[in-house]
């Protein structure tokens, strides 16, 4: 079975995030072995410098790279990702499980998005649209595309 971690920096508060991705949580258990690490985001002043921010996306990447499993391929959620089809995320997951290591890893970073040495350690960057998400909703739209994943993959009519 896929052991998929889904690792965050910022802790949810809003009701309405945490109520949609834990039905998300929930679904994926039928599919894959599901753990999601909630990192807590940095402090910053009201009006932080480049270096303030530097400084914490650093502290926020030591922690992230801490909670990567050995042998994950890890995709990296960032503004300058390439974007992907939902069929797309199925074949992703298609590959994981068939890989010989089904470990899948996904990062999604907080306000400031995520240090140079994340990115570098990812296999994948992947972006969910040139918008701009709140990052507590791109963890929510990031479940279902996960979920919908497994679904395509097997042939359910979810998808449509």
């Amino acid at each position: 079975m896929l052991a998929l971690k889904l690792i965050c920096v910022g802790k949810m508060k809003e009701k309405f995030f945490i109520d949609a991705f834990g039905e998300y949580s929930k679904r994926l258990q039928s599919y894959c072995k599901f753990e999601l690490v909630e990192l807590s985001e940095q402090r910053l002043s009201e009006s932080p410098s480049d270096g303030e921010i530097s400084a914490a996306l650093a502290k926020e990447a030591s922690e992230i790279l801490r909670n990567i499993p050995p042998d994950a391929y890890v995709t990296a959620m960032c503004v300058e990702g390439k974007q992907m089809p939902s069929e797309g995320m199925g074949k992703l997951i298609a590959e994981r499980e068939n890989s010989g290591k089904p470990k899948l890893c996904f990062i999604i970073g907080g306000s400031f998005g995520l240090d140079e040495s994340v990115k570098k350690r990812a296999d994948r960057k992947l972006s969910m649209s040139e918008m701009t998400f709140p990052h507590h909703l791109a963890r929510v739209m990031l479940a279902e595309q996960i979920y919908r994943g497994f679904k395509i993959n097997e042939g359910s009519r979810y998808h449509k």
